[in-house]
């Protein structure tokens, strides 16, 4: 067990690693921009030869701690001045074995943007597959992975007064929301996550970070927060004898029990306009959409909009997981569980498994007025979350509008909308016309002539409901007819960011 963090260790320890210039940029550039890409796909041996017989004490803690090599006892103890070997092994950051000190944690940085900033947190988890030298224990606490930096990406930007992070792990999500909210609770079914959680508070320098210990939302069982995120263990994996169960991505029930756990328990938490951010996987069942189950889960008291950016078949999904678990493709092993999942999907009658986000509100007052539940693919920039929040505060304004009242509204297009005609040769008329989203979700939707010209005309100069009459008198059509076809339309525009409110 990680032994429990002392404040006093972890600002020695913060203070060695700034004296050292331990920062992801220093790293990169010691080590060269190619050996870091490898370091993120685990990786370590570029790293490790571009370091070379370096001893400065950037080298000697990113052997140690960047890549989770040993180092010398000589070198180590020079590089840690403030906390000495002593309290690296007081904090269970290493062991010390004669002239060798042996890592027993990664501790890497993390970068951060947002609304207020820049900042970049350490991060300690445990050992990953390339330090380790084999597949992972099943108490492995993850550092920060894909999952979590996709939902860090699709985090809005709007503040409150109170978060739950359920599922913490490492702590990471707990750090990002601790910027918009003055108080977090944390929790999770791992007394080893949460004593990470604890460090890479202090090692930090973050406070109002309070850890839970305990399953789902019983730590919080009579408490609502204004944001919830959650990173949940969403991996759909066996429950038979010899399949590994990783606590940080397999939630110890069958199939998506999981996920629909926290859809269906989060409507308890969310104080009124709360929101909760999620990640997670669902079955799709001998027909049945995997995408109508979720629906099902949220119910009808919430606002939602669930996002699919991808569905897998069993076994590439089998293959996804049996990897990620550092079982070794070709192997007895790999096979034997390849079959263990293959064989649980068919019990259940799985055909694929979908993967997205679900973001749920609760409404301040009345009933809900948003339900998506859509696929997308694409993605036009890195940073979802102010795109998501614009999206919102667009749908929340049209949907108090009639049509009369958004046919008064002056709107304008998107600055990073553009249009795109198709013609066939020799034809002036174009057989297709789209337009495209250069962020958010990069959105490419087929539109008609009508259309088309609206959002072109959408300047913030006149309302919706002159443009469409001038638009009708063009096309020789009836005003009335024309409106009745293009306002439903224009509420899908402003709600998936094409067009926006002029005065916005």
């Amino acid at each position: 067990m990680l032994p429990e963090p002392d404040p006093t260790l972890c600002r020695a320890l913060a203070d060695d690693l700034r004296s050292a210039g331990y920062a992801g940029a220093a790293l990169r550039d010691a080590w060269g921009a190619q050996a870091d890409d490898a370091v993120a796909r685990g990786l370590r041996g570029p790293a490790e030869r571009a370091l070379g017989d370096r001893r400065d004490a950037l080298a000697v803690l990113g052997r140690l701690w960047g890549l989770g090599l040993e180092v010398s006892r000589e070198d180590a103890e020079a590089a840690m001045p403030a906390l000495s070997l002593d309290g690296a092994a007081a904090l269970g950051l290493l062991s010390v074995d004669g002239d060798r000190v042996v890592p027993a944690v990664l501790v890497r940085p993390q970068p951060f943007a947002d609304a207020d900033g820049e900042v970049e947190w350490w991060i300690a988890s445990d050992l990953d597959e390339a330090a380790l030298g084999g597949p992972l224990p099943e108490d492995h606490v993850l550092g920060v992975g894909g999952a979590s930096q996709t939902l860090a990406r699709l985090q809005l930007t709007w503040r409150g007064g109170t978060a739950l992070d359920l599922g913490t792990g490492c702590g990471i999500q707990a750090l990002r929301l601790r910027r918009l909210v003055p108080r977090v609770v944390a929790t999770d079914i791992s007394e080893r996550a949460l004593r990470f959680t604890r460090l890479n508070a202090l090692l930090n320098d973050v406070d109002g970070i309070e850890t839970r210990l305990g399953s789902l939302f019983e730590p919080v069982a009579d408490q609502a927060f204004d944001r919830v995120a959650s990173n949940p263990p969403f991996v759909i994996t066996p429950r038979v004898a010899g399949v590994p169960a990783y606590e940080y991505r397999d939630g110890g029930l069958e199939g998506d029990a999981l996920v629909a756990s926290v859809i269906t328990g989060v409507a308890a938490h969310l104080a009124p306009g709360g929101v909760a951010q999620s990640l997670g996987n669902w079955e799709y069942r001998d027909g049945e959409s995997g995408l109508d189950r979720v629906r099902e889960w949220v119910g009808p008291s919430l606002d939602a909009w669930v996002i699919e950016r991808e569905v897998l078949d069993p076994l590439a999904y089998a293959e996804l997981w049996v990897r990620d678990g550092g079982t070794v493709p070709g192997t007895p092993a790999y096979a034997r569980l390849i079959d263990a999942w293959l064989d649980d999907f068919a019990a259940r009658g799985v055909t694929g498994v979908g993967f997205g986000y679900v973001l749920l509100r609760r409404p301040l007052a009345g009933s809900p007025t948003l339900a998506r539940y859509e696929r997308v693919a694409g993605g036009g920039e890195s940073v979802f979350g102010p795109h998501l929040a614009a999206c919102l505060e667009n749908h929340d304004r049209a949907a108090l509008l009639d049509d009369e009242g958004l046919a008064s509204a002056v709107l304008r297009f998107a600055p990073d909308v553009t249009e795109a005609r198709h013609h066939r040769p020799g034809e002036e008329s174009p057989s297709v016309i789209e337009l495209r989203q250069g962020g958010g979700f990069a959105r490419t939707i087929e539109v008609d002539s009508a259309l088309a010209a609206l959002v072109g005309a959408c300047d913030g100069d006149l309302p919706v409901g002159a443009l469409v009459d001038a638009i009708a008198q063009l096309l020789e059509v009836d005003a009335t007819e024309l409106r009745a076809d293009v306002l439903p339309r224009v509420r899908e525009l402003i709600v998936t960011g094409f067009l926006t409110f002029a005065d916005a």
